[in-house]
């Protein structure tokens, strides 16, 4: 028994460094203007599919993610981990995507890679916090989904079983394959890189990325083919147009401000309980808590 995998993963600005550049004037994230990383929740899932590869042999493991051509990154960062492979979706027509033009076309690309079992991906990214895309994405694809995984605890045949990490405590759930899976930042971290892999894959690139170099390297990419990442643009999907980039997004952003918290009072305590009864009722008096 074994299994096609796609993870769906995404490059995405470090929010820890939000500073007065982090957004244009039509309201999309200015991303040249803040590091680029691999988004913390989609390592998680990585780690997820990485180990049904581990139980079950002849599993594939791909990476699909769609970005600026900087983004094929993140497919060599999964492949050093174990993946075998990675799709880029790439172009000026993906520009501005909000969540729902983002899922119509990684469903896109889905429907175009073939037969899958399994879709896993982060729970959300941190550049929009809203948990919106691997949903989406399911239901585009008509495809069952279980959300909020911490861990793929059993596989049989086209079953799966599930524990869930909700706010008020655990479940196990079971589900029938294919399947869409979003997994928590709870879940197992991600194992680091592999030496070996590192190496071997280290000239992975794009045809984007080896046309910029200006090098002539056909003949090394056509007697190594595990080099070569595939890159799509929207004419190699099935689409409509109207619902990529910003005209498929109804989603817009006015404004993005970095928000940094100041003590402009503070308050000395001692360990007594009496100062400590006293600070509780200031602060259900004032509505702090409570």
């Amino acid at each position: 028994m074994s299994f096609n995998i796609i993870v769906l993963a995404k490059q995405v600005p470090d929010t820890r460094n939000v500073g007065k550049d982090a957004m244009k004037a039509d309201g999309t994230v200015n991303r040249g203007a803040l590091p680029a990383i691999y988004n913390p929740e989609d390592l998680n899932a990585l780690e997820q599919a990485l180990r049904i590869k581990d139980k079950f042999t002849g599993t594939k493991v791909h990476v699909l993610t769609m970005g600026p051509a900087r983004a094929a990154e993140i497919i060599r960062e999964s492949l050093y981990r174990g993946a075998d492979g990675g799709f880029l979706l790439s172009g000026r027509e993906f520009a501005g995507s909000d969540t729902l033009a983002t899922s119509y076309a990684l469903a896109c690309a889905i429907r175009k890679v073939g037969r899958v079992d399994m879709i896993i991906c982060g729970r959300q990214a941190i550049d929009g916090d809203t948990a919106q895309v691997g949903p989406q994405v399911a239901e585009k694809l008509g495809l069952p989904q279980i959300t909020y995984a911490e861990e793929i605890v059993d596989i049989k045949s086209s079953r799966i079983t599930v524990k869930r990490r909700l706010e008020r405590g655990v479940e196990t759930v079971k589900g029938s394959l294919p399947m869409v899976i979003t997994v928590n930042g709870s879940a197992a971290p991600c194992r680091p890189r592999h030496a070996k892999l590192t190496l071997k894959y280290k000239r992975a690139t794009t045809l984007s990325e080896r046309q910029a170099l200006n090098s002539d390297c056909t003949e090394f990419y056509d007697t190594h083919p595990c080099l070569n990442i595939t890159e799509w643009g929207a004419a190699d999907i099935e689409h409509e147009a109207q619902w990529l980039g910003l005209s498929g997004s109804p989603t817009k952003v006015k404004q993005i401000e970095s928000v940094v918290f100041t003590a402009k009072e503070s308050k000395r305590l001692t360990a007594s309980d009496g100062e400590i009864e006293n600070l509780m009722k200031e602060l259900i008096a004032n509505h702090t808590i409570g």
